[in-house]
């Protein structure tokens, strides 16, 4: 999914939930607003707090997307059957202007 098309949904009645897979470091020092904190590590031994609904929107992100990729295979394994990465990851995200918080 493209940024834009990214920040449009995330206004809509029904946004796509964003995972962010970076490190907590990289998490503090900007996301997306509303994204939830979710590393590989959490989300192999099942401690991410994912939705429980797996047929969920999910829109992976990583800084720039090995990880992302690595996040999607797991939720494909766990079950989760509507996940997309962010095109470009982070860094593609603030190359385009978009805001973050912290």
């Amino acid at each position: 999914m493209q940024a834009q098309e990214l920040l449009q949904r995330l206004k809509s009645k029904n946004p796509p939930i964003v995972l962010d897979v970076r490190s907590g470091f990289e998490y503090q020092s900007g996301h997306i607003t509303g994204a939830i904190h979710a590393q590989n590590w959490k989300i192999a031994l099942k401690l991410a707090a994912l939705p429980v609904d797996k047929g969920a929107e999910l829109v992976i992100t990583c800084e720039h997307g090995p990880r992302a990729q690595m996040a999607q295979g797991l939720l494909s394994m766990y079950g989760y059957k509507n996940t997309t990465l962010l095109e470009g990851h982070m860094s593609g995200w603030r190359r385009a202007g978009m805001k973050t918080e912290k």
